[in-house]
């Protein structure tokens, strides 16, 4: 199975339009200049998902592209079969099952486990979760390219080489 460039370009133009405020129209121009993706494929792979009642255009001025739904609502799996079709891990397992074996084959089952686990997964991680998980890998990568200050003590004062101190009264 593979998942293709297109799916994985749909998941990361739509995390960028979770990351905008609640209903605000997003031009494909930023989402494609943004995420690094070709403008042309991009909209392509928004008009599928936007027939798949993922997400919705707005014509005019002021318009773009927003989520049909809130990004808890839209999971990966949905994200990725609207634009590569249902998942299927090998021959035997694809909408129509291409394989002669199938009834009593050990190597079906165990593609068919797999794929329902892959599924699991994808279906259980929601836009959302992927933004937040996206939030958290942005502030590691911070982290880890800000430099650090090396702290250490500062050297201690000797006390042999003091003079007493007097008081005059």
């Amino acid at each position: 199975m593979h998942i293709s460039r297109a799916g994985e370009y749909g998941v990361l133009g739509l995390l960028h339009l979770a990351r905008q405020p609640a209903g605000t129209p997003v031009m494909i121009d930023a989402v494609s200049r943004d995420e690094s993706i070709p403008k042309s494929f991009l909209a392509k792979i928004f008009q599928d998902l936007a027939k798949a009642g993922i997400l919705r255009s707005q014509r005019g001025a002021g318009g773009g592209f927003v989520l049909a739904r809130t990004p808890d609502q839209i999971t990966i799996l949905q994200i990725i079969e609207a634009i590569d079709g249902k998942i299927a891990l090998q021959r035997c397992l694809g909408e129509v099952p291409e394989c002669e074996r199938m009834e009593a084959c050990a190597l079906c089952n165990l593609f068919e486990q797999a794929q329902d686990r892959l599924k699991e997964v994808f279906g259980q991680t929601t836009l959302a979760d992927l933004a937040l998980r996206q939030e958290r890998a942005n502030a590691n990568a911070r982290r880890a390219s800000t430099p650090r200050l090396e702290t250490t003590d500062p050297a201690p004062i000797p006390l042999s080489n003091t003079q007493p101190v007097t008081l005059n009264s």
